[in-house]
């Protein structure tokens, strides 16, 4: 069993111009890359395993970001299942004085695979705070939804 501490990540970026749109602001889809690598890494990390994208869920832009800002992402797992594990990444603008503005927050859903990327079972995690339990229950309640809206799309 892991606790949500032994594969937290963080990953920072300053904005350069390749990751702008037309408009001067953080490209989403340069976001998303690199919310699908964090996740991947906390993934890999807590299971030992190579991983792949099954779902990205609830990925809310709140704020822009420009050119030259540093972007912070945090991602921490917060539910496994048999071969799959949920990670929250959060997206922020750290400032000069580092004090963080949230921008974005998704929730990726990673599966782990075996030699043969077949998925694969994965270490349960262990919630330990009421935070954490609290987000393993909401957790249960989005994967809940996931597999409603997959018998219904396909």
């Amino acid at each position: 069993m892991k606790t949500r501490e032994d594969s937290y990540t963080e990953q920072v970026q300053i904005l350069s111009l390749r990751a702008l749109n037309g408009n001067n602001r953080l490209f989403g889809g340069q976001l998303m890359s690199w919310i699908d690598v964090v996740a991947a890494v906390v993934a890999r990390r807590h299971s030992g395993k190579y991983v792949t994208t099954a779902v990205v869920d609830t990925l809310s832009f709140k704020e822009p970001a420009y050119a030259n800002d540093i972007v912070v992402l945090q991602a921490y797992i917060t539910y496994t299942g048999r071969t799959s594990m949920e990670i929250c990444v959060k997206c922020f603008v750290e400032n000069l004085d580092g004090t963080r503005k949230l921008i974005n927050k998704a929730y990726v859903v990673m599966v782990a695979l075996d030699e043969n990327d077949r998925p694969t079972p994965v270490v349960p995690l262990v919630p330990i705070t009421d935070e954490e339990k609290e987000e393993w229950a909401r957790a249960e309640k989005r994967n809940q939804l996931r597999k409603q809206r997959r018998n219904e799309d396909f």
